[in-house]
Formats: C-alpha cells, structure tokens, sequence
C-alpha cells in the first residue's frame, strides 16, 4: 500500500492553550433584515424558479465569452460536461438576526421537551435485558437516527456504559446484533464471538425476519481484520437481502436497498434524518414527545444552517469566480451540504463555515488545474500558493490570477475567525494546501506526459494528496474550539492510518465512479488503468480488484476506530469517520458532487423545507 512522508509542518510552533469561551456567532458579511417564515414559504417555489432561469440565461453567454477567447476543446467539452447548480443566490434570502416569534416559540418548546426526553432516557437505563433491553437499544439507535443524540450525549454515553456489560447470551439475534451495531458505532471493542452460537449447520445464521438480517448485516460492516464470522455474516445477509427484496414493500424495502447500496454504519445520518422521521412517526413504538422534538429539532438545525449558507453564498458571490470562471464549479450550497454530513450540530457553526469554505476552494483549484492552466501555469500557481505572494502570478491571465488572489484573501479571512490562541492551525491549514497544489502540479505533468502510474501503489503515492482529504481533515479541526489541542493537529499531520485510510477510499470510490467529465476530457491515469497495467487484466477486473481494495480500506478504518491507542476524543475522530462517509454517499453511483442535480432533492428537504409544526 502506499507509503509517503509526514506531511506535519517543518516550522514547528509552540503548544498553546486552547480553551476558548463558548462559541461565537461567526459574521462574513452584514446581510439585510430576514424575511418572515411565512413569506418565505410563500416566495420559495418562484425564487428557485428564478434562479433556475437566470442560471440558463447567464450560462450561455458566459460560456460563449470562455470559448472565444481561448478556443480550447478540452475547455468546451469541460463547460459541456459539467452542469451548473441550480441554486445560484438562493440561499441569500436567509439571515441570522433576530428569531421570528414562530421560531423563538419552536426553541421554547424544544427546550421543554428536551429535558422531558432527557428523563425518558435515564429512565431507560434500568432495563438490561430480554425485551427490555431491546427496548433500550432500539431508542438509543432512534435518537440517534433522528439526529437528537448530541442534546443527550452524557445520558447515551452513560447507558452505553451500563449496556456494555450486559449479559447477552439469551437474547434473540436481532437484539445482539443491535447491541454489537450502537457499541462498536461508539468505540466498544466489543467480541463477535457473541453471534457464534447464531450460525447453523449449513454455515448460514438463525435469521427469523428481515429485521433480524438488516441488524446482522449492519453489525458485520464494523467488522476488523481477522473477524471472519463477521465477514460470514455480511456474505450470508447480503444474499439473503437481496433475495427477498422484490417481495417487500415501504419502508422495509427501501431500508433493505438502502443498506445494500451503502450499509448503515457508512451513511450519511443527517442526509437521511428528515426521512427517518416519517419512519419513526409510523413506528408502533414511537414515543410522540421524541418525535416532536425530532421536528422541531429539524426546523432549528435547518434555520442555523440556512444562515450559515447565507453568508457562505455571499463571499461566494463576492469572490465573482463565475464571471471570471464559468468552468468552476459553482457548488457553494453542495459544498455546504458535503460539510454538513461532517458536522450538523449548531455548536459546530464556525467549524462549518470555514470547512465549507475550504473544499469550495479546493473544488476551484481542481477545476482550474485540470481545466485552464497550462502545465507552465500549474507551476506559477504552485509557486503562488506554496509563497502565499502574488508577485509570481503577473503573467497569469486575469481569468487565474483573480480567483488565486481571492483565495489567499480567503485563507486570510479565515485566521481572523480563529482566537488569537488557535492562530497556529493556520500554519497546518496552509501547509495542507501547499501540498494538494504540489499534487495537482505532479498530476498535470502526468497527463502532459501521457505518463500512467505502473502500480496502483505509486499511483496512490500523488492521488492520495490529489483527493483533498488530507486537507479537509486538518480544515475540519480548525474551526472547532477547545476540544482541539496542537497535539492532536500533529497526530493528524503525520497523516496516521485512519486519515489515510479515509483518502484511500475517497480515491478509490471516485475511480469506481469516474464521472462523465473524466471520461470525456483528458484526464490523468485512474487507479484503475494502473492496476490494468500492473497486473495486465481487463478493465473489468481491475474494477472489481478495486472495489475490494475500497472493502479493505474500510476494514483498516474500522481497525482504527476501534484501536485503543488512538487516545484522541471520540468527538474529533467521528468527524473523520463522519468525512469518510460523506465520500461514501458522493461517490457510490456516481459522481453525483459534480452531477449535482442529484443533489436537489437532499438539499431541498434539508436546507429549504421545515416540518409543519401545530404549535
């Protein structure tokens, strides 16, 4: 596997404290006075359609005004290729000032409930076996579901605590495995040995129902090196699933699809909560202040996000990277969507400011080095970036040289959100940039070469740096407070197995799913066509090689959530696990970031949509 250097900063800084006080609204821009929930609900079919409409118009033209100036196929079939977003400046409707009396009654009334759930959960505690436990579990894994575990952290880590020394050799399979799921999603090292005494004497499991499998089959994903039950029990589940999938319907259907498509530990919660929603509330053991709290939940959440996206579409369009670049992707609401799987929780609002920020950058500096600079231009960007100076980029058109400098501006924007005690992160931050350019340079000459990597190991040597997850790990640190110390940004620069890990699978998911642009302009080797020439197979193979490489890697990641030496908070190492599924839900099918009409749906129920409410 691939083997390269710490990329930990050379200059080294001294440790400091990094207790902050409690987390500070963030403020980009000042933005007008919000619009009233109801005007909103009433303007939100015509404003969308707006932007759809001005979007096709400004398309066209920009795309001429591109293609006469430079004449160049491979730009031409890059603006064919890859379809704009259709949300343009919608999000800017939205702002953070005061609440509406209709949302300051939604808090009051989550406030309230809040703490009526909270006695609900401690109440719980006391069943630790048979049924009762089962009850147990299964409200845990509904918080959690319906994104209302971080207002009862101490409450399920507490249970959780109780619930790993429970006795669970006389509960039925469907219990175990979800005891096994909700300890090991946490951090329990607990034994597959439990589900020995499942197995029969064909080889298969006891399985009664489709539920007992959908448990099984999600408890095996967290499985470790060695564990060969476990690898069993994903081989007997998936082949029983996908046999009884044609003879169900609703949501049992589409909850075995969905798990069969990506299993349940590797899913994206807060892109499915709003569905799980309307699960719970058909669910004949739904407790109807959970589900209240959950909607409401939903509707707070949706509205610091939507203010957050806000300020985010406005240094977007500030930026004014889409009349200068038509060809970058204009994602803003994607990319906040992709940090959004990372962080959902209203107390990391900086953190996902600045990630937001962060991958829109590394979107632009993609597009630009695959797309418009010459590989002479790829160096005077690198030069740029690794100087963080403008002076070497005067003989860079207008077009390169404007977005890089709106870019370094950008990195300083960000150091003045930081306190003056969290200014060192800016050194790692920038040192990870340093090094995607370095890449993206390497992998311009590739192509310029016409060079393809002779192993998918000196492949994976560039395209793990190319990916951008080394960078988004360390951006996903720096905007969180006090729980961050130095130690843990060197832990993380020193790209350790989980981090490299999670860059496998993203490069390795994307290569599976090469989107339509990289199949229409020239673009630099796949890993793919590198194990071709490696190991001399059809293109056919070598997908299937790859994808169980990209099954391995999982394996590694789950090896180093559960790896006792890793001594870091379990808050920090989720947000990894957290990034690594959001590569997962991006990359399955298809490219669907840069196919981001796919996208329309998701971030309609998340970010445009609330819960009628009855209060």
């Amino acid at each position: 596997m691939a083997t390269f250097p710490s990329l930990k900063p050379q200059h080294h800084i001294s440790a400091r404290s990094c207790r902050v006080a409690a987390p500070e609204p963030v403020t980009l821009i000042r933005r007008s006075p919000p619009p009233s929930i109801s005007w909103r609900r009433q303007q939100r079919t015509s404003r969308l359609q707006c932007c759809q409409l001005q979007l096709q118009q400004t398309s066209s033209s920009a795309r001429s005004h591109v293609l006469d100036d430079k004449g160049d196929s491979r730009l031409r079939k890059s603006i064919d290729v890859v379809p704009p977003s259709i949300w343009g400046s919608f999000f800017l409707g939205y702002s953070d000032r005061d609440a509406s009396p209709e949302q300051k009654t939604w808090m009051e009334r989550a406030a309230k409930l809040k703490e009526e759930v909270a006695l609900m959960v401690a109440a719980n505690s006391s069943a630790t076996s048979g049924h009762g436990l089962h009850g147990r579990l299964h409200f845990i894994d509904a918080l959690e579901r319906l994104c209302l575990d971080h207002l009862f952290e101490q409450e399920i880590n507490a249970a959780l605590e109780q619930i790993q020394d429970t006795d669970v050799s006389d509960c039925d399979l469907g219990t175990v495995a979800l005891w096994f799921y909700l300890l090991r999603k946490h951090r329990y090292r607990v034994s597959p040995d439990v589900f020995v005494r499942f197995k029969d004497a064909e080889g298969g499991f006891l399985a009664n129902n489709p539920t007992e499998l959908l448990s099984l089959y999600s408890a095996a994903h967290l499985k470790t090196h060695g564990e060969i039950i476990l690898d069993e029990a994903i081989t007997f589940t998936r082949r029983r699933l996908e046999t009884i999938l044609p003879n169900v319907e609703g949501s049992l259907a589409r909850e075995i699809k969905s798990s069969l498509e990506i299993p349940l530990p590797r899913r994206v919660r807060i892109y499915e909560s709003k569905h799980y929603i309307s699960i719970y509330e058909k669910d004949a053991a739904r407790h109807d202040k959970v589900l209240e709290l959950a909607k409401l939940n939903s509707n707070i959440m949706q509205l610091h996000h939507q203010q957050e996206l806000s300020m985010l579409t406005r240094w977007w369009e500030d930026m004014k990277i889409q009349s200068m670049l038509p060809l970058a992707r204009d994602r803003i609401a994607e990319c906040f969507l992709w940090i959004l799987g990372v962080y959902f929780e209203p107390c990391h609002s900086r953190a996902r400011i600045i990630s937001t920020m962060v991958i829109t950058i590394v979107t632009l500096l993609d597009d630009i080095f695959d797309s418009y600079a010459s590989l002479e231009q790829c160096e005077i960007l690198t030069d740029c970036i690794q100087s963080w100076d403008l002076k070497p980029a005067q003989d860079l058109p207008e077009c390169i040289r404007f977005p890089l400098e709106k870019i370094l501006n950008s990195y300083e924007l960000i150091a003045n959100m930081l306190h003056q005690e969290e200014k060192y992160r800016m050194l790692h931050l920038r040192y990870f940039t340093e090094d995607l350019v370095r890449g993206f340079t390497k992998e311009a000459k590739m192509l310029n070469e016409g060079y393809t990597p002779k192993t998918v190991e000196e492949h994976l040597n560039v395209s793990l740096r190319t990916g951008g997850c080394l960078l988004l790990s360390c951006a996903s640190f720096v905007g969180m407070h006090d729980i961050v110390s130095e130690d843990f940004y060197d832990w993380v620069s020193s790209v350790p197995k989980m981090v490299k890990a999670l860059a496998i699978i993203l490069r390795l998911v994307n290569d599976l799913q090469s989107d339509e642009r990289e199949q229409v302009i020239p673009h630099v080797a796949l890993t793919i066509h590198s194990y071709m020439k490696e190991h001399k197979v059809s293109i056919e193979v070598a997908c299937e090689k790859i994808h169980l490489l990209k099954e391995e890697s999982w394996t590694d990641f789950n090896s180093e959530w559960l790896n006792p030496n890793n001594v870091y908070p379990k808050q920090l190492l989720e947000r990894i696990f957290n990034l690594t599924r959001t590569m997962e839900f991006m990359y399955y099918q298809e490219d669907i970031f840069s196919n981001c009409h796919n996208l329309k749906d998701t971030i309609h129920l998340l970010l445009v949509e609330p819960f009628t409410t009855t209060i």
